[in-house]
């Protein structure tokens, strides 16, 4: 389906190792099913900084979190993915620059600022908090559909 760059160097660090080094597949599988997204058949393999999701998700909201939650992690670089999705359509994302805020993002995607809340509901449960988002952070960006 498609390759998406990451910062590398940004991140939650997962796993025993350098950040430098990418996490281990098995480290990076149970650190995505502990978001109980739906993502129990999909599969993992790293390959130098790249991350390979194969498998199969009940839908494209599913595969758009499972990109994210693998590829903000410390090491990775890239997240290739191959994973079968009903009705699969270009995922869009927004990697944080130093100074946005959900607010800022909202406003430059959708024209309206106010719309924040999408964004955040969007890339629950990685994000927490609304204000809690850092530079090298890549978002999920919902249609409005």
């Amino acid at each position: 389906m498609g390759i998406w760059d990451f910062v590398k160097s940004a991140g939650r660090k997962i796993g025993i190792g350098s950040k430098e080094e990418a996490p281990a597949a098995e480290d990076l599988k149970a650190e995505l099913d502990s978001h109980k997204l739906g993502t129990e058949d999909l599969k993992i393999e790293v390959v130098g900084d790249k991350a390979v999701i194969t498998g199969n998700v009940a839908d494209q909201s599913v595969l758009e979190k499972a990109i994210v939650a693998v590829g903000n992690t410390l090491g990775i670089s890239k997240v290739e993915s191959t994973v079968e999705v009903p009705d699969a359509k270009e995922p869009v994302f927004h990697t944080v620059k130093k100074g946005d805020t959900l607010w800022a993002i909202s406003a430059e995607v959708y024209g309206n600022g106010a719309k924040y809340e999408i964004i955040f509901e969007a890339n629950r449960p990685m994000l927490t908090h609304p204000d809690k988002i850092y530079p090298g952070q890549v978002l999920r960006i919902p249609d409005l559909g």
